[in-house]
């Protein structure tokens, strides 16, 4: 087994290093690459001012905030937004630190059980042949035009059905079953996991289950990193107000939430909540972006 495993590293490498070379034959003009490059400048300086912008105000004092006309950038900086942000909430009855664990917990095990879920799904779709998978895929593609608004009365029903209202379960439980997850899984794996391969592996006798954590599991990583960037981004920014109503299993943004709700003068304190909540996604995307890429740049991509 060790032997046949080391054979399909090497074609995989291979595989690798001729569709890398076919991406460097294709020749531009400088013409176009400066054009391509100016382009990209001008859609990364799109994407990246709102968050300038939100950094900005939060280290706004109240008087800048209000000054009219209003200005882009700071001009007296100071971080009493923040202070005032965490002396509000020190003086919440619920701690700070309860928030802040109640949003890892979801955050995390929805997350990896989002993965793992999606991953076994995607791989018995595309790589198992059975009667219907066709038509489940098509139910799985159709189910991705549906916002989670539309399907919030019936998952709550569910929830309430099996008890899971105010409890951790009912934000857990359904972020491990997503169809964006298994879509972007089975995408992958039908263009990155050769079956060859996967036959080759199972002549040597092994299980299916070890064909997928030794041999497409890690073909498939570009694509888990990203599936934890997109499901732990939309966990973190929850506020799973549906669902828990106690206040010790609130989330943080809902704690934070309720805190900018005040009045006109907390403007700064909500400016300084929205900074200390994208900074978490953001160091995320950062450590995980070579595998984003590389997923988008290898999507539709055929052996």
């Amino acid at each position: 087994m060790n032997k046949i495993l080391e054979k399909i590293k090497v074609a995989y490498r291979r595989y690798d290093t001729n569709r890398v070379h076919f991406k460097r034959s294709v020749n531009r003009s400088a013409g176009g690459d400066v054009g391509i490059y100016i382009m990209l400048a001008l859609v990364a300086t799109v994407m990246v001012l709102p968050m300038i912008y939100a950094i900005c105000q939060s280290l706004k004092p109240l008087d800048e905030i209000f000054v009219f006309p209003p200005k882009f950038f700071v001009i007296n900086p100071s971080f009493e937004n923040f202070r005032e942000l965490f002396r509000t909430m020190s003086e919440s009855w619920v701690p700070f630190s309860r928030y802040v664990f109640n949003t890892i917990l979801i955050s995390v095990v929805g997350t990896m059980g989002n993965v793992l879920l999606s991953s076994y799904a995607a791989y018995a779709i595309a790589k198992i042949k059975f009667p219907g998978r066709e038509t489940l895929f098509g139910i799985v593609r159709m189910s991705l035009m549906f916002n989670a608004t539309v399907t919030g009365i019936s998952n709550f029903l569910i929830m309430s059905a099996l008890g899971w209202v105010d409890t951790y379960m009912a934000v857990i439980v359904p972020a491990f079953c997503t169809s964006f997850g298994l879509y972007l899984m089975k995408q992958f794996m039908e263009t990155s996991v050769n079956d060859s391969v996967l036959e080759s592996a199972r002549l040597e006798g092994a299980s299916e289950n070890k064909i997928f954590w030794k041999i497409a599991m890690p073909m498939v990583k570009p694509a888990w990193a990203t599936l934890i960037l997109f499901a732990f981004k939309d966990l973190w920014n929850s506020g799973a107000n549906l669902y828990i109503y106690s206040e010790q299993l609130k989330t943080l943004n809902y704690a934070i939430s309720q805190l900018v709700t005040a009045g006109i003068e907390r403007s700064g304190v909500s400016a300084a909540s929205t900074v200390i909540m994208m900074i978490v996604p953001i160091l995320v995307f950062i450590v995980s972006q070579n595998n984003v890429i590389q997923t988008m740049s290898s999507a539709g991509m055929k052996d």
